[in-house]
């Protein structure tokens, strides 16, 4: 078990030089492995074969449960889980588990307050690059999903899903006391209102209290 090199910028030790070099590269920078299609760069060969099969279409690794191929073994590991349930990743803060670690990355910034993407144009922070993307919407007026109904625009991909219901007719959300269904959450949380008698919103004038 013993591990002679020793990396001089974080001490992390190794039992080859070899993956002592190759770890130096995340120090450095150093990409020497460069995808001909398209100029990535990578640390690793291992990491170059891996990308080349996004430009090959080759997926050698197939789920024995669904028959899902995927790239590389690490994607098919992910999967699996699906399948299996296993979720070994667990925040020590309140012990909610993950079957993938960047979704433990991103979980453990609620706890630590870390917002480490910010707005170029407003200096607004969030805690997941997707919802820093979302964000600059606002600014750029950027409306990338389109309804193929109507042609009508949405920043977010959860709004056209919410609008396409309008034309499916589809209300996924149904309330457990009367069977009443809605297109969309925030309307069977209003409704269900009725059946709670919450009333959660006040006049600031006079007091006086209204459910909706």
């Amino acid at each position: 078990g013993e591990k002679p090199f020793s990396c001089v910028n974080c001490g992390k030790s190794f039992n080859r030089k070899r993956s002592l070099t190759q770890h130096m590269m995340i120090h450095t920078g150093e990409k020497p492995f460069t995808c001909v299609n398209c100029g990535k760069g990578f640390n690793r060969k291992r990491s170059l074969t891996q990308h080349m099969m996004i430009h090959t279409g080759e997926k050698p690794f197939s789920c024995v449960t669904c028959g899902k191929s995927c790239g590389y073994k690490p994607a098919l590991t992910q999967h699996m889980r699906i399948h299996t349930g296993q979720k070994p990743f667990s925040c020590v803060n309140c012990g909610k588990s993950f079957s993938q670690k960047p979704h433990l990355t991103q979980h453990m910034r609620i706890h630590t307050g870390q917002k480490p993407f910010s707005c170029v144009n407003c200096g607004m922070s969030f805690n997941r690059k997707q919802s820093v993307t979302q964000h600059m919407r606002i600014h750029t007026g950027e409306k990338p999903f389109t309804c193929v109904n109507c042609g009508m625009s949405f920043n977010r991909k959860q709004s056209l899903t919410q609008h396409m219901r309008i034309h499916t007719g589809e209300k996924p959300f149904s309330c457990v006391t009367c069977g009443k269904s809605f297109g969309y959450k925030p309307a069977l949380t209003q409704h269900m209102m009725i059946h709670t008698g919450q009333k959660p919103f006040s006049c600031v004038n006079c007091g006086k209290i209204e459910k909706l």
